[in-house]
């Protein structure tokens, strides 16, 4: 059994929350995409743990965590995360922790050119705008993936005779290259290769074959849940690009990104935000400029916590939501931070879009044409009570439940989980068929 939790907007949806609440169920947990540029919280006993790079399920004790080929990975930020879980008291986290030998390695000096390429990218555009980038460097790696000039993890940790200088010499071209393009910054190539030498043994017990890893557990009726990293709207193909990640954050990139195929894939939960935000640039339709906007930010605690940025914040977008499980074919949805909501008279969805006076049949894919759309809004009443200290989805007040509703009859898909306040154990279930 394979189940798949995924983002469905711009991301911060509350991903980690609910791969909390089900690891106890799976055997495995594992990441398919990105980098330490994603991250969340799960509190567990009262402990507080941030997640980056690694998979949520280092919670569970009895699970087995991967970071598969699709992943970029960063050596120092990978142990200095789990150095600082395990100082919070998580057990035998070692043990449980593996990397595939396929995944591409994020440098220093990837996140060093990750900076000047932002630059370089808003010279060129005519407003001047930035895409955004979290600065670690992810975007430099998955073009060198894509060039064919990047370095994995196997190339690192390869004893093969010549491997080491193998490794080396590609390095150096690696580092050329980018000096080539962004002139002599400074950055000093025999350091960083002295403390790959050491993180070569270090990395060593981590390293698994990937796909021999995913299939004997699939073979062996293991239950593998796969964590999403970002979220469908910044997928780099069906995001609202170029303001997007640089891989495949949608229901593609597990299958890539784990060598997992299509049919072996059971449940797929999609991840709602009970409203909309998005942190950088690029069009956000339902984005409130003003006081609805600042209660939503205040309210939520929206920043980001691997960044510590801003988000942008709005109204529930549905024409986003839609268009999402359209690409993810999601199966249940995970509605978070409904609570956020408590406080407000009456609460707007945005359900459709209209450019030129001329509604569009879905979410455009050219920018231009999304910043200029005019959005119908539905306006439904809120529900003016505290619903932070429910514990059962029937006891949640009757316009709340309407609100939940709507969204569900929109979309087509049922809603299973509801998050009402940021403990642990402030998550709804409720039986779908």
């Amino acid at each position: 059994m394979v189940n798949v939790v995924l983002g469905s907007q711009w991301g911060d949806e509350g991903k980690g929350k609910l791969v909390d609440l089900l690891v106890g169920k799976y055997d495995v947990v594992a990441r398919c995409a990105g980098g330490n540029n994603a991250g969340h919280t799960i509190v567990v006993n009262g402990v507080k743990y941030d997640f980056h790079m690694l998979p949520s399920g280092l919670v569970n004790p009895n699970c087995q965590n991967l970071l598969g080929n699709g992943v970029v990975i960063h050596v120092p930020s990978f142990f200095g995360e789990l150095e600082t879980l395990e100082a919070k008291g998580l057990k035998d986290a070692r043990e449980r922790l593996f990397v595939s030998s396929r995944a591409h390695l994020v440098f220093d000096f990837h996140q060093r050119t990750d900076k000047l390429r932002e630059a370089e990218l808003s010279g060129r555009s005519k407003d001047g705008k930035n895409i955004g980038t979290t600065g670690k460097g992810i975007g430099p790696t998955y073009s060198t993936k894509a060039s064919r000039s990047g370095l994995r993890v196997h190339h690192l940790v390869n004893d093969e005779p010549g491997a080491w200088e193998h490794f080396v010499a590609r390095y150096k071209r690696l580092v050329e290259t980018r000096q080539q393009r962004y002139g002599d910054f400074d950055y000093n190539v025999d350091e960083e290769l002295a403390r790959y030498k050491q993180y070569k043994e270090l990395l060593k017990p981590f390293v698994v074959d990937s796909v021999v890893f995913i299939h004997n557990a699939i073979q062996a009726n293991k239950k593998i849940l796969v964590e999403g990293a970002n979220a469908l709207m910044l997928d780099i193909d069906f995001g609202t690009y170029p303001f997007v990640t640089s891989s495949s954050t949608g229901i593609g990139g597990v299958c890539t990104g784990l060598g997992i195929p299509p049919r072996n894939i059971d449940e797929v939960y999609g991840v709602v935000k009970a409203y909309t935000t998005r942190v950088g640039e690029g069009p956000f339709p339902t984005e409130q400029l003003n006081e609805d906007g600042e209660k939503l930010q205040t309210i939520g605690a929206e920043f980001g916590v691997t960044t510590g940025r801003k988000r942008r914040c709005g109204w529930l977008d549905l024409v986003v939501l839609k268009y999402s499980a359209l690409i993810n074919g999601y199966t249940r949805l995970n509605i978070t931070k409904l609570d956020v909501l408590d406080t407000f008279e009456e609460i707007q969805i945005g359900v459709s879009y209209s450019l030129r006076g001329k509604k569009l049949d879905l979410f455009p894919e050219d920018l231009i044409a999304l910043g200029n759309v005019d959005v119908e809004y539905v306006t439904l009443p809120g529900w003016k009570q505290d619903i932070t200290k429910i514990t059962e989805y029937e006891d949640l007040p009757e316009n709340a439940k309407k609100y939940l509703k709507y969204i569900e009859d929109f979309v087509g898909v049922p809603i299973e989980w509801v998050g009402v306040g940021p403990a642990r154990e402030s998550m709804l279930h409720r039986e779908v068929n």
